[in-house]
């Protein structure tokens, strides 16, 4: 995915010893902004500034997942990066892209699926802070591949495909990335997941 010579990495900040307290004056000092995006876990702070590459494939991602939830007849709710926190368990982060899917997305209070870009190297372990937010499942797209885990009593597991979208294939969804634009990455996977739906009802 070539995105051009402009500077594309990200950018982070580490704060140590900080209270919950000011954790939630961060958060409301930001405001409504999706960024920066602050991570924290039990007394550690993440400040992160996101490129604009990757907030160009986070984009991506997400579209494709619509476009793919459009041509299967999932009902879905974007909820972009939503901030989820737990006091008691000291923990609260934001994924760059999150979703319910269902006809009922109001009655469920956190995501179905976290999508996370990494794209320059961070510092807190993301599965460690969502395991205790209740994030059923976690993608980390990474050097061209999209990794899965989903949520086991104790921790996250690697698995093989999406049980949040059961058969969506992720190496296919992402051979569209490389688009010149989003409107042409996801009218050429709809043709592609179209045409395979046409090919089965041969």
């Amino acid at each position: 995915m070539d995105r051009g010579e402009e500077p594309h990495e990200d950018h982070y900040v580490h704060l140590y010893g900080v209270t919950w307290a000011d954790y939630l004056r961060l958060l409301e000092i930001r405001g409504e902004r999706s960024a920066p995006r602050i991570t924290y876990l039990e007394g550690t702070l993440e400040i992160m500034s996101p490129s604009r590459t990757h907030d160009e494939i986070k984009s991506y991602i997400g579209r494709l997942v619509e476009a793919w939830c459009l041509e299967r007849g999932v009902d879905f709710t974007p909820y972009g990066s939503w901030t989820l926190k737990n006091k008691r368990e000291e923990r609260g982060a934001e994924a760059d892209e999150c979703y319910i899917f269902g006809p009922e997305p109001k009655r469920k209070r956190s995501p179905d699926l976290m999508i996370d870009v990494i794209w320059t190297a961070g510092g807190i372990d993301k599965l460690d802070v969502y395991r205790k937010l209740g994030v059923g499942e976690v993608w980390f797209w990474e050097d061209g591949r999209i990794r899965v885990y989903v949520r086991r009593r104790g921790g996250y597991d690697a698995v093989a495909s999406s049980e949040a979208l059961p058969g969506i294939d992720l190496e296919q969804l992402v051979a569209f990335l490389d688009r010149p634009s989003a409107s042409r990455a996801i009218r050429d996977y709809r043709a592609a997941l179209g045409a395979e739906v046409g090919g089965r009802r041969r």
